[in-house]
Formats: C-alpha cells, sequence, structure tokens
C-alpha cells in the first residue's frame, strides 16, 4: 500500500514533514507491527565511479557514458517486482551504495524512492541513507538529495592523510573531505557518518613510522582507535562501528539481526523469503553484476536475479550467530527463538567446557539477557566463532528433529 497521499505529493515531501514533526516532538513514528516476513531494509547499488581506488573490490564500472535514464528506469522496475516476489509490506530502510551513488542524480534517488513508497509502506521518517565521495558532492548537490528523500549519509573520506589518500587513488583531499563534512553536518544535523580505513602502509601508531602494517600492529591500531573513541563518548555498537548520541546505522542493524533485506541494482545481494515458498524458506540472492547485461534482463524479467541459493536451516543460525555476536547487544534469547524456538542457547553452549573457559577468561557473557561478547571479546570475533560455530553445528546435529511446517 502506499502512503496516505503519496499518489498527491511526492514521498519527499512526506518525508520532509515527518522530520519536521520529529524535531517539534521529539518523537517518531511508532515500531512496525508488521510480522518479520513482510519486513525488509532494502539496498539500492549504482554501479559506476569516475575512476577505480585500489582497495575497492565493490562491483563498480568507469563508463564512457552513462544512459542515466534507462539506468533509473532499470532501478525502478527491479525494486518494485522484488517488493512484489518477497511480499514485504513494510520497507524500513533505503541504502543508496556503490560504486558512488552521489554521481547519480537526485531525481533518481527520488524517482525509487516514490516507486517504494507507492508498492508498499515506507514511512516518512525511515533512515534513508545515501554514500557519498568528498568531489561528486559539493553542497548544493547535497542539499538537493536531501531534498529527494535522502536524510543520512556515509561519507567515504577513508583517510585526512594527503599522502595515504593518493595512495589509495582517491580523488578528494584532506580539505576536500573536511569541507564535504562540514556541509553535510550542516544540512544533516546527527545523520552523517565517515568511513576510516586503518593498517594502510605507513600509517603510523603512536608517532612510529611504519612500512606496511603486519596484523600485530593494525590490531593495535585497532585497539587504540576503540579506545579513543569510547573516551569521546562514542558507543561500539559493532565491530567496526561506532556512533554516539544513538545515531547508528538502522539499516546495517538490520543486516547483523539477520532481518530480510532486498538487494536492487548491478551486483546487489538480498536474503528474503520469496511467496509460495512456504514462508519459511530464505533465499540469498545475487543480481546480474554487468550493469548493461543486469538492464537487459530486468527490461525483459523485470528483475536481474542470476544467482538464488536456498538457505538452510542450520546456515540460517549460523549467520544470526556470526552476525549477531558482531554487535555490542549479542544476541538476546528472545531474537535466537524467532530463528530456533526450539534450541536455546543454553542448550547450544551452556554445558561447553570450551565456552565456559571463554566465558572465565571474559570474552564471552551468557545470562539472562543471551549470549554477547565484552568489550575485549568484540576485538577478537573471528577467534571466538572457531569455538562457537562448532559447538552449535554439534547442538544441530544431536538436536530432536523439528515437525515439517504445515504437517
Amino acid at each position: 500500500m502506499a502512503l496516505p497521499g503519496a499518489r498527491a505529493r511526492s514521498w519527499a515531501a512526506a518525508a520532509r514533514m515527518a522530520q519536521r514533526r520529529r524535531h517539534a516532538q521529539g518523537a517518531g513514528e511508532s515500531p512496525s507491527l508488521a510480522p518479520r516476513s513482510q519486513r525488509a531494509a532494502l539496498y539500492v547499488h549504482w554501479p559506476y565511479c569516475e575512476k577505480r581506488c585500489s582497495y575497492c573490490n565493490f562491483n563498480k564500472y568507469i563508463p564512457r557514458g552513462v544512459e542515466e535514464a534507462a539506468m533509473r528506469s532499470c532501478l525502478v522496475t527491479e525494486a518494485q517486482t522484488l517488493l512484489r516476489l518477497s511480499g514485504v509490506r513494510r520497507v524500513e530502510s533505503v541504502f543508496f551504495g556503490g560504486g558512488t551513488p552521489s554521481l547519480a542524480s537526485p531525481r533518481t534517488v527520488a524517482a525509487v524512492l516514490e516507486a517504494v513508497a507507492q508498492a508498499t509502506c515506507l514511512p516518512a521518517d525511515s533512515e534513508v541513507t545515501l554514500e557519498v565521495n568528498p568531489t561528486s558532492a559539493p553542497g548544493s548537490r547535497l542539499a538537493a538529495f536531501g531534498a529527494a528523500g535522502v536524510n543520512r549519509l556515509s561519507i567515504g573520506l577513508q583517510s585526512l592523510d594527503d599522502t595515504e589518500l593518493r595512495l589509495l587513488g582517491r580523488t578528494h583531499s584532506a580539505s576536500d573531505a573536511l569541507r564535504t563534512l562540514a556541509e553535510a553536518r550542516h544540512l544533516f544535523p546527527g545523520r552523517v557518518s565517515v568511513d576510516l580505513m586503518l593498517g594502510l602502509p605507513a600509517q603510523q601508531v603512536q608517532q612510529n613510522a611504519l612500512p606496511a602494517p603486519d596484523p600485530e600492529i593494525a590490531a593495535e591500531m585497532y585497539q587504540e582507535g576503540r579506545a579513543v573513541l569510547r573516551e569521546a563518548g562514542f558507543r561500539q555498537y559493532e565491530v567496526s562501528n561506532f556512533a554516539r548520541n544513538g545515531a547508528l546505522s538502522t539499516h546495517n542493524w538490520t543486516y547483523w539481526q539477520c532481518g530480510q533485506y532486498l538487494g536492487v541494482g548491478p551486483g546487489a545481494h538480498g536474503r528474503f523469503m520469496p511467496q509460495g515458498a512456504g514462508g519459511y524458506i530464505r533465499e540469498a540472492r545475487i543480481q546480474t553484476l554487468e550493469p548493461d547485461n543486469w538492464m537487459k534482463e530486468v527490461m525483459l524479467c523485470g528483475h536481474g536475479t542470476r544467482k538464488r541459493v536456498p538457505l538452510g536451516e542450520l546456515e540460517l543460525l549460523e549467520e544470526v550467530l556470526a552476525m549477531g555476536l558482531r554487535t555490542d547487544v549479542g544476541i538476546t534469547h528472545q531474537h535466537w527463538q524467532q530463528f530456533e524456538p526450539q534450541l536455546t542457547l543454553w542448550d547450544v553452549f551452556g554445558a561447553s567446557t570450551e565456552v565456559k573457559v571463554l566465558r572465565e577468561q571474559g570474552f564471552l557473557l551468557l545470562d539472562h539477557r543471551g549470549l554477547r561478547c565484552s568489550w575485549e571479546g568484540l576485538a577478537m570475533l573471528d577467534s571466538l566463532l572457531l569455538t562457537l560455530l562448532p559447538q552449535l553445528q554439534e547442538a544441530w546435529q544431536q538436536r530432536t528433529p523439528s515437525p515439517v511446517p504445515g504437517g
């Protein structure tokens, strides 16, 4: 269903009204009551960049020219098709990533948001994020994206050292980055994030020049960064994400909570339960990588899904464990039961000698709230999962089979 009045006025206008209400009243809309199977986040991939950066392995292309009207039409079509196939009734966040989505026009962003709002419920105060590169987003362009419906920016600063930026192949300077950041904070107060990289050649720890950080030095840099941010009032709400004043990314939180998300655009990934699959089989989906081929498939079939992989129950639980433990909240008992009503966290980990050792060492906590890493454990999650995943697999093999749904 569409937002009330969405066909009479643009979704962006409704969103701006909701933002003004929220600022005036200090509150947003009521939480979603829709079932988990009918809620999702939406990721939109813009595949084009001005140039290739040395560190980036995302799906991106340096075009001679972009037929943006055709790309816009296909993004809208695929979003509509996947929303219909998924049975999603409420989109709780939208993230425009890439590539360099700030190279797209605000008109394209607005068209996608309008299509989503007409196909399903897109609350007017939903988080709508746009990834931005400093050289592709002067203040006037950022304001235009805001008018199109964007209300949060993720800025690819990567570094504030010009030498490191050149090493990475970035086209902006440190002064460009700071100027864009200042403009973004003015236009989107409290809703701006930045990407920064550590472990680069020639980076420093405590003023000691390093030719190429080895894993131990990179770990030292990570720990030092965590400590500095914590002292500055930032909450480390995920292994590599920090926020203060409650300004965490609700879109990314959906990933870590193993919520559904639809991936739209060349090479986009998604995870959702298609209609007609019994309502309990989730699929991992990958869209066709190359933009021209993707557009041909969208025009022919309504979507460019190249690969569909059904996820087994154990595979999904492994994702719930690995993704949930990335956050400072971890996995609550209630959250775990949404995916596995038969085996509790206590059943899986409560009697484990290996887990007991990790708890005694202060890396893991298992209590009335659920399972989570301590602040020290969060920094060594990969090592902890080497113990926890086999424990889950063993418990799963020993469990009593669940009844067949509908049987």
